[in-house]
């Protein structure tokens, strides 16, 4: 009877440990399966930080340094602002300066082409041409045929007009030009070209003191210089004016050009 009763004891215990085993083993698993579930949840939220970091840092720096760009945008030093204000004041005047400049030049060349139209040379033959001096030819212009020199006695081509003069007469221009050529000569002395336009040239000889330099524009009438004394080439002649006139190089006989 003793025995039956341990045994029947004896089985209802063994129900309870298994139980308690079933129990603890659940409990077991349990905190186990959460420990790995929590292990997995950090080790998925580290990755997640790790891929996160970069843009994250970028994009803090980017506000950081937008947030000290407005900062220093909306508070100015003193010392920048007046310097700033004297840089554009510069800037100003720079401005000012280069368009004073510009208005200048154009003004110039407006003057320039202006005095290059007035001082523009056009010679018609048949509006003719002043006399250069008074006085009797001696030497008329020959280029047909030779003619005597009574100081070199001999016979040659005359491509110039030799006028008799005293000393110190006025020698004028004969129509408005350009000087050109201003020489010595050993055969005319003091020898002065002027260009009058349209190919054709005046040429003085037996000057002294010439009264414009080249580059000088002339005008009809105006006195270029005195009657010099003559050359050795003229000795027996005497004091005179050489003119010459000459068309594109060509001498041309002067006399049918003079205004009767």
């Amino acid at each position: 009877m003793r025995k039956s009763r341990f045994w029947a004891f004896l089985g209802r215990k063994q129900y309870v440990i298994a139980g308690a085993i079933v129990i603890a083993a659940a409990v077991a698993t349990t905190v186990i399966y959460s420990d790995h579930e929590q292990q997995q949840r950090e080790q998925l939220e580290e990755e997640l930080a790790q891929e996160n970091t970069p843009e994250e840092a970028g994009l803090v720096a980017a506000t950081e340094s937008t947030e000290q760009t407005a900062q220093a945008s909306a508070v100015i030093p003193p010392e920048q602002t007046a310097e700033t204000e004297k840089l554009e004041q510069k800037a100003a005047e720079t401005t000012e300066s280069t368009e004073v400049a510009q208005v200048e030049k154009e003004a110039e060349n407006e003057t320039a082409e202006t005095g290059a139209e007035a001082n523009a040379l056009h010679f018609d033959p048949e509006d003719g041409m002043l006399w250069p001096m008074e006085g009797n030819v001696i030497l008329n212009y020959s280029m047909d045929s030779t003619i005597y020199f009574a100081t070199l006695d001999q016979y040659k081509y005359n491509p110039a007009v030799i006028i008799a003069g005293e000393v110190n007469n006025k020698v004028y221009s004969v129509a408005k030009g350009k000087v050109i050529g201003l020489s010595n000569n050993e055969e005319t002395g003091c020898t002065m070209t002027v260009d009058l336009g349209d190919g054709y040239r005046a040429i003085y000889g037996q000057l002294k003191e010439p009264n414009f330099a080249v580059g000088d524009y002339v005008e009809s009438g105006h006195v270029l210089g005195y009657v010099a004394e003559p050359t050795k080439y003229y000795s027996v002649e005497g004091s005179n004016l050489y003119f010459a006139l000459q068309k594109d190089g060509q001498p041309v006989d002067p006399v049918a050009f003079f205004q009767s």
